[in-house]
């Protein structure tokens, strides 16, 4: 008798029992997942629910949510901070439709402009938030102005007879706390002495509610800055980057303490410099009417939370 192999082909015994169980496995694997899963989204609804429920406040024993206290922000922010959102995505696919560029050096030259002129506008604003501002804004500057013609002769004129607004003075970023006393200040410079926080501070004691709700802070000085106490801006000036001011007497017999966080040098710009500037801002006084970023909704499809 001969004997033969039986044919790779062919399964044994053995290797038929592995082949069945193989569907039973993977049935089993299958079920164990889904098992998981239906816990992970059992479990997230109660978590979810768990922390709107958390209490981040309470007054006289009343609790005051978490999801309360979301609510009241979205409220009385969250119009402003989306419309902003959306109001730069749009201008940003308005730039990319007209082929329109913004370089840094327009935004530095921008800043440093406001900064001279309406230093206060910089309040409760970082540089990188007024730097996205600022880029927003000149995009739809150009969009509006791309058509209008301006005569260069025009813009010369424009820069002789306004050449001192082009000679940027020193500035320094300036936050105060006022208060009604000076022992009050000598509270809040001792209090600073040992590390505590001049914005936290700002919020807690100033009697200065515009400034105070903002840390303090009250944007760029300079010697020209005319809207802020003459004592404020004098200390400013004198304070170095960084650096708390002694306690100083305010015109309304008030204290304060001033705090400088950024110095900034002063510039001279020449006419190149600025060309394209002054024809951009000739060309927007030609417009009939000023337009915002609003207008160009539709033709970038911009829909948001708070409807049309």
């Amino acid at each position: 008798m001969k004997y033969g192999r039986a044919p790779e082909s062919a399964p044994t015994p053995t290797q038929k029992r592995r082949l069945k169980t193989k569907p039973l496995v993977a049935l089993v694997g299958i079920l164990f997942i889904c098992n998981v899963l239906w816990f992970i989204g059992w479990l997230i609804p109660d978590e979810v629910e768990k922390e709107a429920d958390e209490e981040v406040a309470s007054v006289a024993g009343e609790s005051i949510t978490k999801e309360e206290w979301m609510a009241a922000m979205e409220k009385e922010i969250g119009r402003e901070t989306l419309l902003e959102l959306v109001n730069e995505k749009v201008m940003k696919a308005a730039a990319k439709q007209y082929g329109i560029e913004v370089s840094d050096k327009e935004i530095d030259l921008e800043l440093a402009l406001i900064r001279s002129v309406d230093g206060h506008s910089y309040s409760g604003l970082d540089v990188d938030k007024a730097r996205q501002k600022i880029h927003a804004n000149l995009i739809l500057d150009k969009v509006l102005t791309k058509d209008v013609v301006v005569k260069e002769g025009a813009i010369k004129d424009f820069y002789d007879d306004n050449a001192s607004l082009y000679n940027i003075l020193p500035a320094h970023r300036t936050a105060v706390i006022v208060v009604p006393s000076k022992k009050d200040a000598n509270q809040v410079l001792d209090e600073l002495s040992k590390g505590s926080s001049f914005d936290v501070l700002a919020k807690e004691r100033s009697t200065d509610l515009a400034s105070a709700s903002l840390g303090g802070d009250i944007g760029y000085i300079n010697e020209s800055t005319e809207l802020v106490d003459e004592a404020i801006v004098k200390a400013a000036l004198k304070t170095k980057k960084g650096k708390n001011s002694d306690v100083i007497v305010l015109s309304d017999k008030t204290f304060a303490v001033v705090h400088v966080s950024e110095v900034v040098k002063g510039q001279s710009f020449k006419f190149n410099e600025v060309k394209e500037h002054i024809q951009r801002e000739l060309a927007l006084e030609q417009l009939p009417q000023s337009v915002s970023p609003e207008a160009f909704w539709k033709e970038f499809d911009a829909k948001w939370f708070y409807g049309k």
